[in-house]
């Protein structure tokens, strides 16, 4: 493990790359936004294949923001109807960065900041920054942190916990695009297969709100409880079958027919979000559908939806998730 500096902010301030390897994977993280710049993979034949999209250098990432590659998304992880929620009797008014909605944290959620850095063991880095009270709206002083290891066999495991010193609201995950065939190769990600042990998902509006309901999946496009091929046009909240958890289950499966290689993913979280990149813009060095990301988290606009899984946190309380990412080949 070691670190180095991977560039510096218009305000002079440093970033710092971290790189972790274990099990003949290599993951490069930046203190920027708890980005995972890169991730490598065995390729079977003595070298790694780059299996994550990121950027070279920080100028990327400063320029291109939205596409949110490899970024520690907060303090609220996807979309917040109309900006704004009720809370105890306060009604919070957040900043509104996706039309009439509040997304991924807002206009600079946690994708945008340095984070501190240290050492965790011997193959890991661990993350942390205070975001203030009002940050983008949210009540409360919310000390967070992300630790990332490698463990023994290789899979990056991304543990975060939370305290606030005021009751609010808190959903993080992680927002790597994948691309198994490898992120370098200027191939789509379209041809690799899907499977997620959901039974139903939560549909949207035009606005990709939660409507408050549960959809079954059977019979539909979106049933990739068996796997199947992964076509365009996913931005989906899936309501996993096995709720939340104390410790990270396997929910998902990603599979490149082409090389055989195979990410898995185990969480402790209640829902996952199949994102297929349709949205990248012109200018990007990535083509739409590049990347497919399976960003676990509670669900969508949860502060509005009593029926969903609860993103409250109060005082007292720590805010706990660990979410796995296997790699192998079959």
């Amino acid at each position: 493990m070691r670190s180095e500096l991977f560039g510096t902010l218009p305000d002079g301030t440093p970033v710092h790359r971290w790189t972790l390897e274990r099990g003949g994977v290599r993951v490069r993280v930046l203190t920027y936004g708890g980005i995972v710049q890169s991730a490598e993979v065995p390729d079977g034949s003595g070298g790694a294949t780059p299996v994550a999209l990121g950027f070279g250098g920080l100028e990327g990432y400063l320029a291109h923001p939205e596409p949110y590659f490899g970024a520690l998304v907060g303090r609220y992880a996807n979309r917040i109807a109309g900006g704004s929620f009720t809370l105890e009797g306060r009604t919070f008014r957040l900043a509104r960065n996706n039309g009439p909605n509040a997304l991924h944290g807002g206009e600079r959620g946690f994708d945008q900041h340095v984070w501190d850095a240290e050492p965790a063991g011997g193959h890991g880095v661990r993350l942390s920054r205070v975001s203030p009270d009002g940050e983008e709206g949210y009540p409360g002083r919310l000390a967070v942190a992300a630790t990332y290891t490698l463990d023994e066999a290789g899979a990056l495991r991304i543990a975060y916990e939370a305290t606030t010193d005021a009751p609010t609201v808190v959903n993080l995950t992680n927002h790597t695009y994948w691309n198994l065939a490898g992120a370098d190769g200027g191939s789509d990600a379209l041809g690799h297969e899907v499977r997620i042990a959901a039974s139903r998902i939560t549909p949207t509006d035009a606005d990709g709100i939660p409507t408050g309901a549960y959809e079954d999946v059977a019979g539909t496009r979106y049933d990739f409880r068996a796997a199947a091929g992964a076509g365009p046009g996913y931005d989906h909240n899936y309501a996993l079958d096995k709720g939340v958890t104390a410790a990270p289950v396997e929910v998902a499966a990603l599979r490149d027919p082409g090389s055989g290689r195979v990410l898995t993913v185990s969480t402790t979280e209640p829902g996952l979000q199949l994102y297929t990149g349709d949205h990248f813009a012109p200018d990007l060095p990535f083509a739409p559908c590049a990347g497919i990301a399976l960003e676990t988290q509670r669900f969508p606009d949860s502060p509005n939806r009593a029926g969903f899984p609860s993103t409250v946190l109060r005082p007292g309380e720590v805010f706990a998730s660990e979410t796995v990412y296997g790699f192998s080949v079959t």
